[in-house]
């Protein structure tokens, strides 16, 4: 089979207002530095996702789009309803595949971790989280989305597996990306910021809030 490129990428997102993004970073960040760390995680995965050769790119946001937010990407609301089904909604618009969706706290994502996606004739791609859910999920055909996430229980430790295991269950061949770890605590901040690529906004801004004797 010839060498696939992803119709679509999708990157589902908040809009880094206070209070409502990385709340498990306060303590110890206020909310507002919480907002400005989210923030730069969400620019740096667009500006990567920017750097991936693909047909379309969507950022699927619940909120408004912001000056962080660069050319290049179609701008999609959010569904109503649970995560799994605001994940569902965002396949559902895909109307060639592949197609694959990430999030915005694994800043530390390069483009080269997509490289692969849709090169080959995997049915899926899934990129699980150190925390246990996924940073990744794709599909040769988005159709398939619907069925495969709609029920997943979201934000637990045993989301990732569940998700994996639905995939492999309906009888889709895998891929099976690297492990990521989310951008949760002050703890996984520090971590991720050490493995980000040399000048990224998360680590500037991580660094910038540590001068500043936070």
């Amino acid at each position: 089979m010839s060498a696939r490129l992803p119709a679509t990428v999708l990157v589902i997102a908040k809009e880094p207002v206070p209070g409502r993004v990385m709340t498990r970073l306060t303590p110890p960040y206020t909310p507002q530095e919480a907002a400005a760390l989210a923030e730069a995680a969400l620019a740096d995965t667009l500006h990567t996702v920017l750097k991936v050769p693909v047909r379309r790119r969507v950022l699927v946001l619940d909120g408004v789009p912001g000056p962080w937010l660069p050319p290049g990407f179609d701008l999609m609301a959010q569904g109503a309803g649970g995560l799994d089904e605001r994940i569902a909604a965002a396949f559902g618009h895909c109307d060639r595949g592949p197609a694959v969706l990430i999030g915005m706290d694994t800043p530390q994502l390069t483009a080269d971790l997509l490289a692969g996606v849709g090169r080959d004739s995997t049915d899926a791609w899934f990129g699980p989280a150190a925390d246990g859910g996924f940073w990744a999920l794709g599909f040769a055909d988005p159709a398939h989305a619907a069925a495969l996430v709609r029920g997943v229980p979201m934000s637990t430790d045993r989301t990732g597996a569940i998700q994996r295991r639905r995939l492999a269950e309906a009888g889709l061949s895998v891929s099976d990306l690297p492990v990521l770890r989310d951008v949760d605590t002050a703890a996984d901040a520090a971590a991720v910021a050490a493995c980000c690529p040399p000048g990224s906004r998360f680590t500037t801004t991580l660094n910038s809030l540590a001068e500043a004797g936070r």
